[in-house]
């Protein structure tokens, strides 16, 4: 009989395992544990417990420890280095995490923090599945120096290559500035918390220095200020508990890829999906506004719609939801906020979301009432020409799905750029309220009849007799479904279930690109 002591391994190396476990599992120790919860904030390895199915993670360099010597780093070493790092599954999908962790070294990135992170970006590529990373970190580690700077570009780099392979979602829980940043914007989505999350590239004393203004972490670079002036960050929540079922929901939303489609809840198909509500929705008065986000839960499976960048350029709507339980994204113009034109945020926001749903495969359903372009210096001045044509340039590039329903105003350029026919679409709808023309009818009017208008006896009357012309020659859908730039005029409560049928007809549609390395978007 062969020694039992000889089979197995000794007590104390069963001991010494079980000792290193626990000692990666306390981060920076227990103190610094303490004061991270008086913060408010959660750990890292909390953080990954709310987001992950119970049991699920597995970590990968759970012992990885740091290479310097430098400043006194050869006499403080913590297992882990400040990044817990693995996988696990959210709703049963898989998913490659990391999570920061602030308790070591203040979750300052050092060269091994940096190669943990780009091995499992390495493996969701190689694996088709997201990566989804909680930051909260103070920076690169300055007693490296050149290899932490070298670890970020390292990150940049696989970012870049992962991006329109696999959803990429940045969470920042804390500080993320200086070269930190860079990460979470290649990322598809960035959310953060409020009050104990910000980022910027340079922080209040260095920006006090350089400009002499005076401001603070959360005015500099705080979730409302990303959320609202810069469009930085897509999504904000009260806390992290919330930002992190943010997550899990937007999640629910994608592929596991590019090679994917979105999954499907079971829906079962009703009798009447006809919406009466809708009929009464647009005003009779052109220029009175109404809410987009009425037509929305109008049209799709109730409460499906996950908003994206809602405090930002709110005069576009964009964001997730499910039709007869598939996933789709949504764009509208929002007649309640600048009657809906398009101005340089909208164009930028809306174009990123677009490029989005094409690279991961989710069908885009447009909703247009749009005047125009904004007019004036400051937006002609600040580019409105290129970044309108982001917009253009994203909805012409994509190959998904793409229809249009065109509720009231379709005016102009405006009305090219928002997934016309002309430039792709696959499907044009038109309620009877649509108004398809180059301009307003008044503005209309005035141009081609001015010197008639001038020389009436009563130059108003003259001009409303005009204005009305334009409007019952132009200012309808019929003309442009008379050309079949509209595929069809429809009741605006009929709009759910063609979209059902219409949505369903195009879930096999193939359409490629002429072959490129890549377009040269109007950046």
């Amino acid at each position: 009989m062969a020694d039992s002591h000889a089979a197995t391994p000794t007590l104390s190396k069963l001991d010494q395992l079980a000792a290193k476990n626990q000692e990666a599992l306390l981060g920076g120790g227990q103190a610094r544990i303490d004061a991270q919860h008086k913060k408010g904030k959660l750990t890292a390895r909390e953080r990954l417990d709310l987001l992950l199915d119970e049991g699920s993670f597995e970590e990968i360099g759970k012992f990885v420890m740091h290479r310097s010597k430098d400043f006194g780093l050869d006499k403080e070493y913590y297992l882990g280095d400040g990044v817990v790092t693995g996988y696990g599954t959210v709703h049963g999908r898989l998913v490659y995490v990391f999570s920061q962790d602030f308790t070591v070294f203040g979750g300052s990135l050092s060269e091994t923090h940096a190669e943990k992170i780009v091995k499992i970006m390495d493996l969701a590529m190689k694996n088709g599945a997201p990566v989804i990373g909680l930051n909260d970190s103070g920076g690169a580690r300055i007693q490296e120096g050149v290899v932490s700077l070298g670890g970020y570009a390292d990150i940049f780099y696989k970012n870049t290559l992962a991006s329109g392979v696999v959803p990429q979602l940045s969470a920042i829980m804390g500080p993320c500035a200086g070269g930190a940043v860079y990460s979470p914007a290649i990322t598809d989505f960035i959310l953060m918390v409020e009050n104990t999350s910000y980022m910027f590239v340079t922080g209040p004393n260095v920006v006090k220095t350089v400009t002499h203004e005076n401001v603070t972490s959360e005015e500099l670079g705080g979730a409302s200020t990303h959320s609202a002036k810069s469009g930085v960050t897509h999504f904000t929540a009260a806390n992290e508990v919330v930002c992190i079922q943010q997550l899990k929901q937007l999640l629910s939303y994608m592929p596991q890829n590019c090679e994917e489609t979105a999954p499907s809840l079971p829906y079962q198909p009703q009798a009447d999906e006809s919406r009466p509500v809708l009929d009464g929705i647009v005003p009779d008065n052109a220029n009175q506004p109404y809410d987009i986000r009425e037509v929305i839960e109008g049209i799709i499976d109730s409460g499906s719609f996950m908003e994206v960048h809602q405090n930002f350029a709110e005069n576009i709507v964009v964001g997730f939801a499910r039709l007869a339980g598939r996933s789709i994204g949504i764009v509208g113009n929002q007649p309640a906020v600048l009657a809906g034109v398009l101005d340089i945020n909208a164009s930028t926001k809306a174009a990123r979301f677009v490029r989005f749903c094409d690279s991961f495969n989710i069908p885009l359903l447009v909703l247009e009432d749009v005047p125009g372009f904004l007019p004036g210096t400051d937006q002609e001045w600040r580019g409105i020409i290129t970044n309108g044509a982001k917009l253009l340039y994203a909805f012409c590039e994509a190959t998904v799905p793409r229809i249009t329903v065109i509720t009231r105003k379709a005016y102009g350029g405006a009305y090219d750029v928002m997934n016309s026919k002309h430039i792709g679409a696959d499907l044009n709808f038109a309620w009877p309220t649509a108004e398809i023309a180059v301009m307003g009818a008044k503005g209309a009017a005035e141009i081609i009849f001015k010197r008639e208008i001038a020389q009436a006896d009563d130059p108003e009357a003259k001009l409303q007799e005009k204005v009305d012309d334009y409007q019952q020659k132009f200012a309808t859908p019929y003309r442009a479904a008379h050309r079949g730039f509209v595929d069809e005029v429809i009741l605006p409560s009929q709009t759910r279930q063609k979209l059902i049928r219409a949505f369903k007809m195009l879930e096999n549609k193939v359409d490629t690109l002429p072959r490129k390395k890549h377009g040269n978007i109007p950046l």
